[in-house]
């Protein structure tokens, strides 16, 4: 089936592993020149040159902080330099932050707030021009299912989640005269470069573990389908999503999450 990427740009933040990673590799075999900006230049350009063999395609690695707005203009200014348009965003960017309303400090509160929500709002401040310019294109914001339905000890993940799934929305009927339609994707229990590092620690005690048991294990414990999701899978959702395959869905949040929440 052609998803109708061929030609497309792309930038995915949060790019060099995990879930960005996978979105970064879905859209490329798909035919997309994709631009990916994290934080580590080093892991970064492995993870750009790793994408570009294994799908023949353009990939750009443009180091950046989404906390920072002189990285941003940097990498949009780039990016348009190097390809002179821009048709999909993916506001990916982020790391887990979960604990106790009690314990959280402001500046926990801040940092959150300010890769998660803000990140997502400069990137797409920048990024609206030229989709217009391109005659439309998709922002596809990665929030989690506990946006939607927060636990206890969930913050300030569940609430910077909660206020990009809101986000989403507003953007969505704003802007969808000008062709840009904007979707949430809301991740679950989702393997991770963050989730691996758990299981290393987790493991760390035990030279006989592995993180395939340490993730099966969890699995069956926590997720109706009985296994933690594999990042590929959520890739080909926001490659769906980015594709012409999906030009009338907009304003929607989309669980991958093997039915462990308990909201739709």
């Amino acid at each position: 089936m052609d998803m109708g990427l061929k030609g497309k740009i792309a930038i995915v933040t949060g790019g060099s592993e995990g879930i960005g990673k996978a979105a970064a590799t879905g859209m490329a075999r798909e035919g997309a020149s994709v631009v990916i900006c994290a934080r580590r230049p080093d892991v970064l350009e492995q993870a750009a040159a790793e994408v570009s063999r294994a799908t023949g395609g353009q990939v750009t690695a443009i180091a950046a902080d989404v906390r920072k707005p002189d990285d941003l203009k940097n990498l949009f200014d780039k990016t348009l330099s190097l390809h002179g348009r821009l048709d999909i965003l993916v506001n990916n960017a982020g790391t887990a932050a979960g604990g106790s309303f009690s314990d959280a400090t402001d500046k926990y509160w801040q940092n959150d707030l300010d890769i998660k929500l803000f990140g997502a709002i400069r990137c797409s401040r920048l990024a609206l021009p030229h989709l217009r310019a391109s005659g439309g294109g998709r922002i596809i914001n990665i929030t989690t299912v506990g946006g939607k339905a927060p636990e206890g000890g969930s913050v300030p993940t569940s609430v910077s989640r909660a206020a990009g799934i809101a986000l989403t929305k507003a953007m969505s009927k704003e802007y969808a005269a000008d062709n840009i339609l904007v979707n949430t994707v809301c991740i679950g229990l989702i393997k991770s470069g963050q989730h691996d590092r758990l299981a290393d620690e987790t493991n760390a005690q035990d030279p006989e573990a592995t993180r395939e048991a340490f993730y099966a294990d969890w699995g069956k414990r926590d997720v109706p389908l009985g296994r933690i999701g594999e990042t590929q899978e959520a890739g080909d959702l926001i490659t769906f999503l980015a594709s012409a395959r999906a030009a009338y869905i907009t304003g929607a949040s989309v669980n991958i999450d093997g039915g462990m929440s308990s909201v739709v």
